[in-house]
Order: structure tokens, then C-alpha cells, then sequence
């Protein structure tokens, strides 16, 4: 008996910090994943992507594929997806160009009139899903060859621009530094250091809150670690930042849409219905759930969002092409699934979302560096791709 509990001595009980590591790995697995990336470009480029400039320009590059996969996580969430979001965006870049180039209206009133113009077309898309059940592939595949063909006869097959400079300053403007530092700009790193702090507050408070209600919490030290390591991040990119030209401001517009659909997901009721809703829309229904009017709804959203991006879009090409938004919802729906939104609806996270997005940007940007052509560069994406429906997939089946 004693030779034989000598010969199998019992197995070690895993840690805390490990059993919920692999209960949450897909939430890790996203960031390290993204910062393996990062690590892995800036050696093979020496040193060039994360040099300031080269930051600035991801940001820059990657802001409107953000702001859309804020959108498209909800709708994908909710069980949909939509195809015409890079059409929609070409489309109200094209609307404002002649607005705004042609008829000589003020930026203000054409931008109003454009994000409008985004949430009808997302309203006309959502009433055929919604009321008619019609399958959204459907719907929106039909509106992304509809609005290419607008955008067409909108411009006439020709480019127009360039903007008026007030325009630009939506992508291409920095705020300004109150503190006039000169080789540094104090102001973004102090709101560098307010994110960070933001950040660790909602963190905290979010974990209390999972305390009182007796949810298993992330082990005190891996939490603390966490919260400093990436407080530590923000704090260096912000400084970064800081040393050429500080915050665009579209990174602004960014960050309050990232805070704003965070809150809306985790903290209200509409956020959670959508969640119900893509999980199983027949007990959704039966619970009370309107799900005809929440699936109208992410749709109107996601086309008031494509807008915004076709505006910003627009302003960093100080042009309205035919061929603006194009691959654009490739890019989008990619960020969603590789950020660990799941194809079947009902999960998904903004935070997801957002790294998903910023993944395949620092794979564009660093490739692109390295000089690897175009076409190698959508064979690696959709590799990529494939993997992340593959891994959700798989963990779906487990």
C-alpha cells in the first residue's frame, strides 16, 4: 500500500491563478496573441514599428476598421452579420464629398446629414432582416452592390476632393498640447496617464462588484499584475505618441466610442438582451425579449457607425473615390471573429473586437514594411481567419 502511494504520489492541485487562466483562456489568449504579434514585427523590421511616426500611422490606418468592428460586433453578436458596410462607408464618403466639395456646405451640417443617412440605410437593411426574416447574408450582400453603384453614379466614376481643412482635422488633426512642450507633449501623456487610471478604476470596481454577487473573481495577484502591466502599455504608448506630434484626434473619437460600447454591453439592459438574443432568439422571445426591434436596432447602429467611418475614411484621403471602402467589411468581420466574437452569435467582447481589429492592422503594417506584396499579405489574413473560426469552433464543440 505505502510502496504503491510512493511509486503515485497524488497530482499536484493546480493554482488558482492557472485554473483560471484555463477557464479564460480565449480572453488572454486575444491580448498575448496581439502582443506576440507586436514583438514579432518589431524585431523582423528593426525597431520601425514602434517608433512613433510608424504608431501615428497605425492608429491613423485603422481607425475607421475600429469604429465599423464596434458595430459589427453587435450585429454578429445578435446572430447577423453585414456584408455592406464597406460600401455603405464609400457610399457617405462619396455623399459628403459633393456636399461639401460641390455645393459648398459646412462640414457640421454635411457630417449631421451623413451619419443620418447611414442610420436609414442601416434602418432599411434591418426592417428586411427583422420584420421579413429575410437571412442578412442576403440583405446586405444586395446592399453592398447597391451602394457601390451609387457611389458610382454619385461621383460620377471619378474622384473628388479635396476637402476643406476643417474637414481633414477629423483624421488628420492632433490635439492640441496646453502645457507647449517642445519636444514632448505633456498633455497627451496626462491623459495617457487618466486612461491608465480609468482603467484600473473600472477594473476594480467591476471586480467588486463580482465579489458581492458571489462570480468567481481572477485571483488578487494575476488581477493586480494584469492591471499594472497594461496601465504600464498605455502609459508608454501614450508617451510615444507624445514625442512626435501627441493624440490624433480621431484616436479620441475612438477611445469614447471603445468607453461608450463597452457600457452598453456590460452595464445596460439592452446590451444584455442582444447577448440573449444571438445566444437563443426563441427563448429570448418567449422571455419577453422584442427581438424584431433589437435586431433593427444593431442594424441601425452598425449603418450610423459605417457612416462615421466614411467620414473619417474620406477626411484622411481628402478624397471621395469610387473604389473608397473597399475589402473594408473583410477586414471588419475578420476583426470580430480573430477579437473571439463567435460565429454563432451570442458572444463576443468590445475589447475583443478591438484587438481582433488591431491585430490585422499591425500584421498590414508590419508586412507592408517588411515589403511582402499584397497578395501574400490576403493569403496570411485569411489564414489567420480561418484559425480564429477554427479555435471557436473547437472550443464550442468542447
Amino acid at each position: 500500500m505505502n510502496d504503491m502511494s510512493a511509486a503515485h504520489p497524488p497530482a499536484r492541485a493546480a493554482t488558482p491563478a492557472a485554473s483560471f487562466l484555463r477557464s479564460n483562456i480565449r480572453e488572454y489568449g486575444m491580448m498575448l496573441s496581439l502582443f506576440a504579434i507586436m514583438i514579432f514585427f518589431e524585431f523582423m523590421t528593426g525597431g520601425t514599428l514602434m517608433k512613433p511616426l510608424n504608431l501615428t500611422n497605425l492608429i491613423l490606418q485603422n481607425s475607421y476598421i475600429v469604429i465599423m468592428a464596434l458595430g459589427m460586433l453587435l450585429v454578429i453578436v445578435a446572430g447577423h452579420i453585414d456584408l455592406s458596410v464597406g460600401s455603405v462607408s464609400g457610399f457617405i464618403g462619396a455623399m459628403a464629398a459633393v456636399l461639401m466639395v460641390r455645393f459648398g456646405l459646412h462640414f457640421i451640417p454635411t457630417a449631421l446629414l451623413c451619419l443620418a443617412a447611414g442610420g436609414l440605410i442601416g434602418a432599411m437593411q434591418g426592417f428586411w432582416v427583422a420584420r421579413f426574416r429575410i437571412p442578412s447574408f442576403i440583405v446586405t450582400l444586395a446592399g453592398m452592390l447597391v451602394f457601390k453603384g451609387l457611389t458610382l453614379a454619385l461621383l460620377d466614376g471619378q474622384s473628388v476632393g479635396p476637402f476643406p481643412r476643417t474637414f481633414q482635422l477629423l483624421s488628420s488633426g492632433f490635439i492640441p498640447d496646453l502645457f507647449n512642450g517642445a519636444s514632448l507633449r505633456i498633455t497627451s501623456v496626462v491623459l495617457g496617464v487618466a486612461f491608465a487610471a480609468v482603467l484600473v478604476g473600472v477594473s476594480v470596481a467591476g471586480r467588486g462588484r463580482q465579489r458581492r454577487h458571489g462570480v468567481e473573481t481572477e485571483p488578487l495577484g494575476l488581477f493586480v499584475a494584469r492591471n499594472a502591466f497594461f496601465a504600464a502599455i498605455i502609459v508608454a504608448f501614450f508617451t510615444l505618441l507624445a514625442t512626435y506630434r501627441g493624440m490624433p484626434n480621431v484616436l479620441v473619437i475612438m477611445l469614447g466610442l471603445i468607453a461608450l460600447y463597452g457600457f452598453v454591453t456590460n452595464r445596460t439592459t439592452i446590451g444584455r438582451r442582444i447577448y440573449a438574443l444571438g445566444g437563443n432568439e426563441k427563448a429570448a422571445r418567449l422571455s419577453g425579449v422584442r427581438t424584431e426591434r433589437l435586431t433593427f436596432l444593431t442594424f441601425v447602429n452598425m449603418g450610423v457607425l459605417a457612416a462615421l467611418a466614411g467620414l473619417v475614411f474620406a477626411a484622411r484621403l481628402n478624397t471621395a473615390t469610387p473604389k473608397a471602402g473597399q475589402g473594408f467589411e473583410l477586414d471588419v468581420i475578420a476583426a470580430c471573429f480573430i477579437g473571439g466574437a463567435s460565429a454563432y452569435g451570442g458572444v463576443g467582447t468590445v475589447i475583443g473586437a478591438v484587438i481582433g481589429a488591431f491585430i490585422m492592422g499591425v500584421m498590414n503594417n508590419g508586412m507592408s514594411i517588411l515589403g511582402i506584396g499584397i497578395d501574400y499579405q490576403q493569403v496570411i489574413k485569411g489564414l489567420v481567419l480561418l484559425a480564429a473560426v477554427f479555435i471557436d469552433v473547437y472550443h464550442k464543440s468542447k
